[in-house]
């Protein structure tokens, strides 16, 4: 499976259960059987933890633990689980710049930089815009089920326009 999450999105008292999970009782609300977090449901597949540069501090001491080990407790929890999981994570916040100032872990940091992979912004590939274009629109008129093809080149002379607007 491939379970995505965005971090950004999540409330800070929220990401540990929504990613470890939290067992019956663990707080006012819960559901009864408990419930089983992203970790969990990424098992043998992917987490993708988009815009990880936004994870509270106490959120980034549990995912290094279970980067490091494999395991990791529900909320409320003590049983020990583990998953094998692939993990992938994005950004678009400067995580040399946060590790610097405090407010990233060091260690977490390496944890995700075993690989980099920088893509420039799109204002800095501009050659990129009308093939992209192409592609969304392609793929949206198959999904609405519509007959669109191509762009015309009024269309495409706008896009070019708008991006030279924003440069200026």
């Amino acid at each position: 499976p491939m379970v995505a999450v965005n971090c950004a999105a999540m409330l800070k008292a929220l990401i540990e259960r929504e990613l470890f999970g939290y067992e019956k009782g663990a707080f006012t609300g819960a559901e009864r059987s408990g419930k089983a977090g992203l970790v969990e449901k990424a098992a043998h597949g992917t987490l993708f933890l988009d815009e990880v540069g936004d994870l509270s501090p106490e959120a980034q001491v549990k995912l290094l633990r279970f980067l490091d080990t494999g395991e990791y407790y529900r909320v409320g929890g003590t049983k020990k689980h583990a998953v094998k999981t692939r993990i992938i994570s994005a950004t678009n916040r400067d995580l040399t710049a946060l590790v610097a100032a405090g407010e990233f872990r060091n260690d977490l940091y390496h944890r995700f930089a075993v690989v980099k992979l920088e893509v420039p912004s799109l204002s800095r590939r501009r050659d990129d815009i009308i093939p992209m274009a192409k592609h969304f629109l392609v793929e949206c008129s198959q999904k609405f089920n519509k007959t669109f093809s191509s762009i015309s080149p009024e269309a495409e002379a706008a896009l070019k326009e708008a991006q030279d607007r924003r440069e200026a």
